[in-house]
């Protein structure tokens, strides 16, 4: 027979080697125009306490990883980490919150959206010590936006080839994509043109 022995999990999920809220909460932050500003709908793991969980979330979706790694001493962490800078209890739900993360510019390649939802809703997502996570709110800030070059052209030129004035252009995906009948898929574009 073995004795029984206890696991960490009974006690309170650990997130990792390194505690999380010594680096990336940080409750005197003050927001930047410039900052990535996300909105977290957090519901941690039982035993980790919600600032562990909201700077949890900035970490790993910006330069944290679960333990300390050899190049944390190359470049200025400072510079390029999210923060948690608040979190606060959501009304009526048990042991959910609202975590506020604020990105750094510097942290994302300019112009490019991809990158951007990448890093911050990336792997983070499937975090052990979080039950739940929502993003709920993103504020990009002008500085951000102003890197999107945009369409390689502008509308007149879009309804110039079509040969279409006064009316909307639209262009969306009918759901389910696959399973309708030709009868069915029809009636739902009839209804999508419809508006």
């Amino acid at each position: 027979c073995h004795p029984q022995t206890e696991t960490k999990a009974s006690v309170g999920f650990k997130a990792g080697v390194k505690d999380y809220k010594l680096t990336y909460y940080t409750p005197d932050y003050e927001t930047k125009d410039t900052d990535i500003l996300a909105a977290f709908r957090v519901t941690p793991q039982p035993g980790v306490p919600p600032e562990e969980a909201g700077a949890a979330v900035a970490a790993e979706s910006s330069t944290g990883t679960w333990t300390t790694v050899w190049t944390d001493g190359l470049t200025s962490l400072d510079r390029y980490k999210g923060r948690c800078y608040d979190i606060e209890p959501v009304a009526g739900e048990e042991n959910q919150y609202i975590a506020y993360v604020a990105y750094p510019l510097d942290l994302f390649e300019e112009g490019s959206v991809t990158n951007m939802f990448t890093s911050i809703v990336g792997n983070v997502f499937g975090f052990k010590a979080l039950r739940a996570l929502r993003l709920e709110d993103l504020r990009i800030p002008t500085a951000y936006t102003k890197t999107f070059q945009g369409p390689p052209h502008g509308i007149q030129v879009e309804r110039d080839k079509l040969n279409k004035y006064g009316r909307p252009l639209l262009g969306c995906t009918i759901k389910p994509k696959l399973g309708l009948s030709a009868k069915n898929y029809g009636r739902a574009v009839y209804e999508c043109l419809r508006g």
